[in-house]
């Protein structure tokens, strides 16, 4: 399996001919790029930032073969687009090409209660690899490598920390890292790396890497 980082939450996934997109959002520069070379795209909830509502809508129309799963309010916002957006909750599994998926956890991690917070999913590609999008749900499988939000207005370092010592997976690629400065991100990589609180390797990779898994 490849995996090419894109911008924040955004990556790619490659195997065998078959590419997926997760979380192409609005500020994700590639992202129309990466949706337009997707035969799928995993959407882990609803904001901006992950799903770019405008972008994914005119590829399925410009698309007859893409497929997007989703949160129901994903979907919703979509539209059905012949049966080729599909609404995924936890426990759901489903494959696209020779990847298979399967879909872990119910909501977005609370920023503040007055905030709502709307359902959000992770999805676990081939029982190697977890994006969990905006929450800290430990899926109940093992991970070997674990895609890991690092800024936000919901992230905090030591629930972080804690997140991945639950998962144990054996290595951690960074993501949501946009609102971190250079010095914001190197700070970060330190705690929650191998030789900071978690014991495990952690990769930054700049937007545009690919990295086979």
């Amino acid at each position: 399996m490849l995996l090419t980082k894109h911008v924040h939450a955004c990556v790619s996934l490659e195997k065998d001919g078959t590419r997926i997109v997760l979380d192409p959002g609005a500020l994700s520069p590639d992202a129309d790029e990466a949706v337009a070379a997707a035969h799928a795209v995993l959407v882990t909830h609803e904001h901006f930032d992950h799903f770019d509502a405008q972008l994914i809508a005119a590829a399925l129309d410009a698309r007859p073969e893409l497929r997007v799963y989703g949160t129901a309010s994903v979907a919703a916002t979509l539209g059905s687009h012949g049966g080729r957006v599909r609404t995924v909750t936890a426990g759901d599994a489903f494959a696209v090409g020779s990847f298979s998926v399967t879909v872990h956890g119910r909501r977005h991690a609370l920023i503040h209660p007055d905030i709502p917070c709307p359902d959000n999913v992770g999805y676990l590609v081939d029982a190697a690899l977890y994006h969990p999008g905006d929450a800290y749900f430990v899926p109940d499988a093992s991970v070997r490598t674990l895609l890991l939000p690092t800024s936000g207005p919901w992230t905090k370092l030591g629930e972080a920390a804690d997140f991945v010592r639950a998962v144990q997976p054996d290595r951690i690629v960074q993501i949501h890292e946009l609102m971190l400065s250079e010095l914001g991100q190197n700070s970060t990589a330190t705690l929650l790396g191998e030789n900071g609180l978690t014991g495990t390797p952690l990769t930054r990779l700049s937007p545009g890497t690919t990295i086979e898994l």
